[in-house]
C-alpha cells in the first residue's frame, strides 16, 4: 500500500515546492517589471507556454531530488546491516560506493539549481525513470527490514533455545534438592557451591550471607540471656560503642553484630586463622567439603583436635568472657570443659559452634581461590565509599544529610584478588 501511494505524495509535494519556487521567482520578477508574468493566464501564448514547460522542468527535477535522497538513504541503511550483521567486506564497499556516487549526484543537483540549469530530459521521461528509482530504494529498504527481522528471530531463538536450556538444568536441581527434602536429607545453599581455584563473588557473598544469619542468631540467644541475667542492654551497647547516638532502639542490635564480627573475623586473611601453618588448597577443599553438611556440635566432639576444633576452642573462649558466663550460669563449668577440649551440651554453645563452622567455612572457601586473602575495616569518622562500604541503615540518606561518615564497622570488608566485597558499616552525619 505504501508503494501504491508514494507517486501521489511526491507529485503533490513537487507541485507544492514548485509553486512555493516560482512564486519566488515572479515577485522578483515583478519588481523588474516583466511583461510576460502580468500577462492574465487565461490568455494562450508563448509566455503560458513556456512557463508550463518551466513548471513540468521543476517538478521533474525535485523529483529526481527526492529520488537521489531515498536512494542514499536505502544505501546507507544497507551498507550499516553490511558492517554490523555479517561484516561483508565486499558488500560493505559496493554499498559504501553507491552511498559515494548518490552524495554526487545529489551535489550536482545542486550545483544546477543554482546556476538555475534544471532542464534536462524531457520532464516525462525523468518522472519515469525517478520513479523506477524510488521504487527500487523502497524494495532495498524492504528488504533490510526483512533481513533485520529475521537476524532478530535467530536471536531470539537462540536466547529461546539457552533458556529452555536453564529451564530444564533448574528443573532438575529441583526435583533433586525435592527429592532430598522427601527423604529427609539435609538441604544446604553450600550444596550449590563450585570449588575452583578462581575466585568467584556469588559464591563467596552467597557464603558470607549464609554465615552473618548464623551470627546473629547467636546474638540473639547471647542479648536473651543477658535479659535473664538481669544485664542493662543500654549500658552493655554503650561499652561497645561509647556515646554513640543511635536512629532506634532496635539498630544497637548492630553493635553487638560489630562486637561479634569483630572477634569472629580477627585474622581470618591468614592460614588456619594464625592457629597453624599455611595449608596447600587441597587441604581447605577437604575441609570445605567435610564440615559443610556435619553438626557442629557433634564434629567438634569427635575431633577436638581438628584445625576447626581448635578454631571454635580459641574463639569461644575469647569472645566469652568468664564474668559473663558466670553471670549467665552461675559458674565456670562450660568454660572449664571448652578450655579441656570438651563439648558442653548447651543450646547455647550449640548456637556458638555452628556460628563458627560457618566463619571456617567461608575462611576455607577464600583459600581455596589461591590467591591473595586480606580482610579491611573502616576506622570511625571515615568518610563514607560506595565502593568499599555498605550501609546497614538509610536513615542519615533520608534525613537529607549531604556528607555522612561512618559511625562504626559492623561487618568487615573482604578482598580475594581483585574481588572486592564491601564492609558493612553503620553510618552517622558528618560533624562539621
Amino acid at each position: 500500500m505504501e508503494a501504491s501511494n508514494k507517486p501521489t505524495a511526491i507529485t503533490k509535494f513537487t507541485k507544492t515546492v514548485y509553486e512555493a519556487i516560482n512564486f519566488k521567482s515572479a515577485k522578483k520578477n515583478l519588481s523588474n517589471n516583466s511583461f510576460c508574468l502580468i500577462i492574465p493566464q487565461k490568455k494562450r501564448g508563448d509566455c503560458d507556454e513556456s512557463e508550463s514547460r518551466k513548471r513540468a522542468a521543476m517538478q521533474a527535477f525535485v523529483s529526481k531530488l527526492f529520488a537521489t535522497i531515498s536512494t542514499i538513504k536505502a544505501s546507507y541503511a544497507e551498507l550499516q546491516m553490511a558492517q554490523f550483521s555479517n561484516h561483508n567486506i565486499e558488500a560493505i564497499q559496493s554499498a559504501d560506493q553507491v552511498v559515494v556516487d548518490e552524495l554526487r549526484t545529489l551535489s550536482e543537483v545542486k550545483n544546477s539549481f543554482l546556476k538555475k540549469q534544471i532542464k534536462s530530459s524531457p520532464p516525462h521521461v525523468t518522472f519515469l525513470l525517478t520513479e523506477i528509482q524510488e521504487q527500487h530504494s523502497h524494495m532495498k529498504m524492504y528488504e533490510i527490514t526483512i533481513k533485520n527481522l529475521e537476524a532478530q528471530i535467530e536471536v531470539k531463538k537462540e536466547e529461546l533455545s539457552a533458556l529452555q536450556e536453564n529451564l530444564r538444568e533448574t528443573t532438575l536441581i529441583n526435583k533433586a534438592h525435592a527429592q532430598r527434602l522427601n527423604s529427609g536429607g539435609r538441604f544446604s545453599i553450600l550444596d550449590n557451591i563450585v570449588l575452583s581455584s578462581s575466585s568467584n563473588p556469588r559464591d563467596f557473598i552467597l557464603v558470607l550471607q549464609y554465615a552473618m544469619k548464623s551470627v546473629r542468631e547467636f546474638i540473639n540467644i547471647l542479648v536473651n540471656r543477658m535479659e535473664i541475667a538481669k544485664w542493662d542492654i543500654d549500658i552493655a551497647v554503650n561499652a561497645i560503642q561509647p556515646n554513640f547516638q543511635f536512629s532506634n532502639r532496635t539498630q544497637k542490635w548492630f553493635a553487638f553484630e560489630s562486637f561479634v564480627c569483630q572477634e569472629m573475623f580477627k585474622n581470618f586473611d591468614t592460614p588456619g586463622f594464625s592457629l597453624q601453618n599455611g595449608q596447600c588448597i587441597p587441604y581447605y577443599i577437604d575441609q570445605f567439603t567435610k564440615l559443610k553438611s556435619a553438626n557442629a556440635t557433634h564434629f567438634f566432639n569427635q575431633y577436638p583436635n581438628s584445625s576447626f576444633g581448635k578454631f571454635t576452642r580459641s574463639k569461644y573462649l575469647q569472645l566469652i568472657h568468664p564474668k559473663m558466663e558466670a553471670s549467665f550460669y552461675g559458674n565456670l563449668n562450660q568454660r572449664k570443659l571448652v578450655n579441656s577440649w570438651g563439648c558442653p551440651e548447651t543450646t547455647f554453645f550449640a548456637v556458638f559452634a555452628e556460628m563458627a563452622r560457618r566463619v571456617w567455612i567461608l575462611h576455607c572457601l577464600a583459600f581455596t581461590y589461591n590467591q591473595e586473602v586480606s580482610v579491611f575495616e573502616v576506622k570511625k569518622n571515615c568518610m563514607f565509599s560506595e565502593m568499599y562500604m555498605v550501609s546497614v541503615t538509610s536513615e542519615v540518606f533520608l534525613a537529607g544529610n549531604d556528607e555522612v561518615t561512618v559511625g562504626f564497622m559492623v561487618v568487615p570488608g573482604f578482598k580475594i584478588g581483585k574481588m572486592v566485597v564491601q564492609s558493612k558499616i553503620y553510618l552517622a552525619a558528618a560533624k562539621i
